[in-house]
């Protein structure tokens, strides 16, 4: 079985930071892409970015330049640094794993449960 635990959430200020980290862990043989979403009330969940098991990075127009993934690929951790956090930024984040469980079995995604991210002053 395949966790994804986030941790990192909570209340910043317009134009603070805050730092996002989602752990995998489990019966994981290897992890190929890792990534964060998020979901606004109201809203549909949308793309944040991407760290690919290459090292790129992939990220959605709304955050380029404030966002920055990144990845400990022994400790199968995502991380996602949130800078300039402003009021479209509100949200619960989610992890995301594409992953393989054995050496032949198909690729799959697996989800965290999601952190609050809240930005108010």
């Amino acid at each position: 079985q395949v966790q994804l635990v986030e941790s990192g959430g909570g209340l910043v200020q317009p134009g603070g930071s805050l730092r996002l980290s989602c752990a995998a862990s489990g019966s994981i043989f290897r992890i190929n892409a890792m990534g964060w979403y998020r979901q606004a009330p109201g809203k549909e969940r949308e793309y944040v970015a991407t760290s690919t098991s290459g090292g790129s990075a992939n990220y959605a127009d709304s955050v380029k330049g404030r966002f920055t993934i990144s990845r400990d690929n022994a400790k199968n951790t995502v991380y996602l640094q949130l800078n300039s956090l402003n009021p479209e930024d509100p949200a619960v984040y989610y992890c995301n794993a594409e992953l393989r469980i054995t050496m032949i079995s198909s690729i799959s995604n697996y989800w965290g449960q999601g952190t609050q991210v809240t930005v108010s002053s």
